[in-house]
């Protein structure tokens, strides 16, 4: 098989275990904060279960990067789904006997899996030329738009699938899931060798480079900018957002609903995203996403109508949809092959750790200063990455700017 049929195949792969991982993480999107609040001994304590999936993320995503790496991407990739699996029978039984700190533990297990998963589309970056980068980033995330649909659909219509336990049987389809995604990775994820602008690197020309050096690029602080702080942005006011909607006495049904339009605005997006960065440049789509996260703010705290969430949460889900694929994009960019571990591994880290501190505040912040506040907390956040991002953006022009005479 030649490197390009390889890594379409593995590209489309890892768009189907996408699916099903946006399918089982949506589960706990839609119900983990309200279980939460069922079991939790102290009612502040009610999105902790749901910020454990980003914090167990965080304290495995740096090494998850080097198991890949040891490990093979298959085998990894196999066991974070298979953890997650782990997980989400670990919550079935803590919802069943109503054992509040169990069921933290079964979301950490989740989100190993998340630490695991959210390589995919880095594993498919690597594997093309650069031009092809932000496509093959797009194809993965793609797989998550019929996942948005039916994964809350699904919270939905299992949460009542064990009768003596409320949300007990949507936390086993979580397993399930799990299950389904390690056996199509085992069987058919092929490994392979990254791409470089020159074809398949079995070898660098030139060798690593200290991590200051990487850290220090504008196309690196852009990136960063745009990963960190559009999925700190979006996990923070999503994580309060079904809280809120039903402290401003819509239904529970109306908080999946809110979160499912969310998970679309999230993942349709990508089946343009690609286009749209050729259309036109990646500064302009990463710059768009920041606008939409303003949106959100403007229609959040316009009004607590049930169109001004939904609004709201799918201009917060395409605002991180731009953000991310056009960061992601810029991350596969600022890294040599033999950079490639180290330089993910402190990405995701960066990443994680920051929205486990968003996570672990919605609730609190929500509950004290209401759901005004937590959407306009973001502002400055979003300030800081649009002021990174044309920094990285001078840096290109000056780049393609002739010397003068």
């Amino acid at each position: 098989m030649n490197p390009s049929t390889h890594s379409h195949r593995n590209a489309r792969i890892l768009a189907v275990c996408q699916a099903l991982y946006i399918c089982a993480i949506s589960i706990d999107l839609t119900l983990t904060g309200l279980t939460g609040y069922e079991l939790a001994p102290d009612k502040s304590l009610a999105t902790l279960p749901f910020a454990m999936i980003t914090v167990s993320g965080a304290g495995v995503s740096y090494f998850a990067a080097f198991l890949l790496q040891w490990l093979g991407r298959r085998l990894g990739f196999t066991l974070g789904a298979l953890i997650g699996a782990v997980g989400g029978g670990i919550s079935v039984w803590a919802v069943m006997e109503g054992r509040f700190w169990l069921f933290c533990a079964g979301t950490a297990g989740v989100g190993v899996y998340q630490a695991f998963a959210l390589y995919y589309r880095l594993a498919a970056a690597d594997a093309v030329e650069p031009e092809a980068k932000s496509r093959a980033i797009s194809t993965v995330l793609a797989g998550g738009v019929l996942a948005a649909i039916i994964g809350p659909a699904l919270a939905a219509w299992s949460k009542d699938l064990i009768p003596s336990a409320l949300f007990a049987g949507a936390y086993l389809m979580v397993a399930l899931l799990g299950v389904i995604a390690a056996g199509l990775l085992w069987t058919f994820y092929c490994d392979g060798d990254p791409i470089t602008a020159g074809g398949v690197a079995s070898m660098d020309d030139a060798g690593p480079r200290p991590l200051g050096v990487i850290v220090r690029q504008p196309v690196f602080a852009a990136s960063m900018a745009n990963n960190v702080i559009g999925s700190v942005t979006m996990l923070f006011v999503m994580t309060a957002a079904p809280l809120a909607a039903v402290s401003c006495h819509h239904s529970i049904d109306d908080g999946a609903n809110i979160i499912q339009w969310h998970l679309v605005g999230m993942y349709a997006p990508s089946l343009v995203t690609g286009w749209l960065i050729r259309r036109v440049g990646l500064l302009s789509l990463l710059v768009a996403g920041g606008v939409l996260n303003v949106v959100c703010v403007v229609a959040a705290v316009s009004s607590t109508s049930l169109p001004a969430f939904y609004v709201a949460l799918f201009a917060l889900g395409v605002g991180w949809n731009f953000m991310f694929v056009g960061g992601s994009t810029l991350q596969a960019q600022s890294y040599r092959p033999s950079e490639r571990a180290k330089t993910q591994g402190v990405s995701e880290f960066l990443r994680y750790a920051t929205t486990a501190g968003a996570t672990l505040a919605a609730g609190p912040v929500l509950q004290h200063y209401g759901w005004s506040t937590v959407n306009l907390a973001i502002l400055p956040l979003l300030l800081v990455a649009t002021v990174l991002t044309l920094w990285w953006g001078r840096a290109e022009r000056l780049k393609k700017e002739p010397l003068p005479a």
